[in-house]
């Protein structure tokens, strides 16, 4: 990569790095941003960037064995990819701080209204109908571990939003989840 980018380069390399799952999975958070984030103050084109950087990490062309995903991300962002933009100081502080803290495992609190709002709209993927997709879609070919990985995950947000769009949207979302998994329980005949 050579010469500056802007929003729109980043978002082609996400799309182009992005293994067919990052650019969509970033098209709906920022689908779900405007939703959560509806009277919210907050820098709209630094948390686009945010949004399309913060999972570079777990991309093939950047992921680094042992490192945090979130961590890896943050890193991509700060050495490769901000330095070519021509955004400021303070909004490539705030990027950062979005893409570092974005993960569920993080319990830190977040800063900015654009870590908050890329942190429960990536909470929000993972409820839901989309929610299980994507968690079988992490394969292997193993049902019960798509499985297990859909409780830990619901489990681990369920109770972590803070914007009031945001918790009933999740509310709607863990109905429907567990909706379905009533169903696929009892399809599986205990043979998970």
């Amino acid at each position: 990569m050579h010469g500056m980018l802007d929003l729109e380069a980043v978002k082609h390399l996400t799309i182009h790095h992005g293994e067919g799952w990052g650019y969509r999975h970033a098209c709906r958070l920022l689908r779900l941003i405007e939703v959560i984030g509806e009277g919210l103050a907050h820098d709209a084109r630094a948390l686009t960037f945010a949004v399309y950087l913060h999972d570079w990490g777990a991309f093939p062309a950047y992921a680094l064995k042992g490192v945090d995903h979130a961590e890896r991300s943050r890193q991509v962002a700060s050495d490769e990819i901000l330095p070519r933009t021509a955004l400021s100081a303070p909004t490539v502080a705030i990027i950062l701080e979005a893409i570092e803290r974005h993960d569920y495992r993080d319990p830190r609190p977040v800063n900015s209204n654009e870590a908050l709002l890329l942190r429960e709209a990536d909470f929000l993927d993972f409820l839901g109908a989309v929610g299980v997709a994507r968690a079988f879609a992490w394969g292997p070919n193993d049902l019960h571990a798509g499985y297990r990985r859909i409780l830990a995950r619901r489990d681990a947000v369920r109770d972590r939003f803070t914007l009031p769009t945001a918790r009933a949207l999740a509310e709607q979302r863990l109905e429907r989840m567990a909706r379905y998994l009533e169903w696929f329980v009892e399809e599986a005949f205990d043979c998970l």
